[in-house]
């Protein structure tokens, strides 16, 4: 890993990413709204997709409790869009393609798959407080049941 994760109590690290058909999202323009930042590798693969479709079926839920849900991954803006209209996504999806982002909170770093070691976006949430703090984070997150157990996080906030 590139640097260690934040860890609950922190200060999120800030950032301003363009976003697919809208303006560039900086996190910190979002206060005092919880932000949930979902990291994830790369659009349209199995695990990617599923999560994606898992946090858009949830999201008027989480909008109800106030939250705000971002996919980050370093695909770009016109990748994302065509991602989005492929399997209506309705949750933000914003483009990290230079990675420091990925890099401030600790989810680029080297992977292993079928025997190579490669480098890449670890998937990990984090769920960012009103105030900017890091209120909980989800490192190496398992995909089934994930959106739900966030979900219910935000509410406890």
């Amino acid at each position: 890993m590139s640097q260690p994760l934040p860890e609950p109590g922190q200060t999120a690290p800030d950032f301003t990413l363009p976003q697919d058909g809208g303006e560039p999202v900086t996190l910190s323009a979002l206060r005092p709204a919880p932000v949930v930042l979902f990291f994830y590798p790369k659009d349209d693969t199995p695990g990617c997709t599923t999560e994606n479709k898992d946090f858009t079926a949830l999201e008027a839920e989480f909008a109800a409790a106030g939250a705000r849900v971002i996919g980050v991954s370093k695909d770009t803006v016109e990748k994302h869009a065509k991602f989005r209209s492929k399997h209506d996504l309705t949750v933000m999806l914003v483009s990290d393609a230079e990675g420091s982002t990925c890099e401030d909170y600790g989810v680029w770093g080297e992977k292993k798959m079928y025997g190579k070691t490669f480098m890449g976006i670890t998937r990990a949430t984090f769920l960012i407080d009103g105030d900017g703090k890091v209120a909980r984070v989800w490192p190496k997150v398992k995909v089934a049941g994930h959106a739900e157990e966030v979900l219910a996080a935000v509410r406890a906030l």
